[in-house]
This record gives structure tokens, sequence and C-alpha cells, in this order.
């Protein structure tokens, strides 16, 4: 007797999994409409699957939601374009494509981080599988250890508080728009920040 293969979603790709297909999903809903209020049925519906089939491939929702969130930083990442190589071009300039990269990538995923804050175990599960090493805050301070290796920064720079200054700056850019109560109305411009961080490690 032959032996029936499992019925493809509708929205399912040629070699696609349904566990992908799920992550895709799940992700496209937090790109348009961000991560609160998300339920099982609703993300279960949009992939054209029934409701169960969610736990045949992760533990729960939390778990689908965090790997979600993960791919949404990945593709917001990618999408940004290159950031540029230690040794090329000026650090003052190479640090403001720094600062443009970060603002841009946190005025998008801070707001689906945001709608998660009474969700504290979506963000565990996050901690819990994201990688560290391609994030752009490891990539930025990875940038400033091999401008100070090369000599454009001093040899005793202490890189890695400048790298938390320029994170913290889109942090605060960012939501000081999202949450207008939590900042200034009026930040520092990406310009000042720059010569407020080199005036510290420049040579």
């Amino acid at each position: 007797m032959a032996v029936m293969s499992p019925r493809k979603a509708a929205a399912q790709r040629d070699g696609q999994s349904l566990h992908d297909l799920l992550v895709e999903t799940a992700q496209k809903m937090i790109a348009t409409h961000g991560t609160a209020g998300m339920t099982v049925r609703e993300i279960a519906r949009m992939a054209g699957v029934a409701d169960g089939v969610l736990y045949n491939h992760f533990s729960d929702k939390e778990e689908l939601v965090a790997r979600a969130l993960l791919e949404h930083v990945r593709t917001t990442e990618a999408e940004l374009g290159e950031l540029p190589v230690a040794g090329e071009g000026t650090v003052a300039g190479n640090l403001r494509r720094h600062l443009e990269f970060g603002l841009a990538l946190h005025k998008v995923i801070v707001p689906a981080f945001s709608g998660l804050l009474g969700q504290p175990r979506v963000l565990e599960r996050f901690a819990e599988i994201s990688e560290r090493s391609g994030y752009w805050r490891d990539r930025l301070l990875a940038y400033l250890q091999e401008e100070r290796s090369l000599g454009r920064l001093r040899s005793e720079s202490e890189v890695d508080a400048a790298a938390a200054m320029l994170v913290g700056y889109c942090h605060a850019s960012v939501l000081a728009v999202v949450f207008p109560h939590t900042g200034p109305l009026d930040p520092p411009t990406p310009e000042s920040v720059v010569r407020a961080v080199l005036e510290g490690i420049a040579p």
C-alpha cells in the first residue's frame, strides 16, 4: 500500500519545512504588526495550517515567537547593508555609519521587543537561542578592537565602554520615539556623539 505524504500547507514553498514556514510566518507578522497580541490561532491561520501543528515543531508558543524574533533581527540587519572595514576610510566616518546602522536597526526591532514586556518567557527563550557573535553591537565592538590593534585608536582605549555608549545612544534615541516620556525630545546628533566618543579613544 502506498504511503501518503503529509498534506502541504497552502503557504509552504517546495522544500520548505513546516517548522521554517511557521517561523517565517511569525516573522512576517512581527515585521508588519509587531508582537503584541500574537496568538497561536492567528499564526496558524496565516500559515494555512491547523492550530495544533505548531506543537509538533515547537515546545510552546514562546519558542516560536523567540525564533521569529531572532529571524526578524537577522533579516533586518541583512537588509541594512554592509558595515565599514577597520583600516579603511576614517574612524569618524566609520563610526557615523555604525550609528546610522544601529539607529535604523533599533527603529525596527525595539517596537517588536517592547510588545513583549509582559511576556518575559519569550525574552528568556530569545536569550537562550540567540548567538551573540553576529549582532551589530558585537560587530561594532570587534570593529573598534581592530582599529585599536591597527593603531588608529589609542592602545589604552576602553573600546568596550565606547561601544556601550554608542549602543546606548541608539537605544535612547529610539525609545524616546516609541515612549516619548522616557527621553529628551531633542537628542544629540550622531555627529556630536561620534566626536564625544573619539575624544576619549582617538590618538
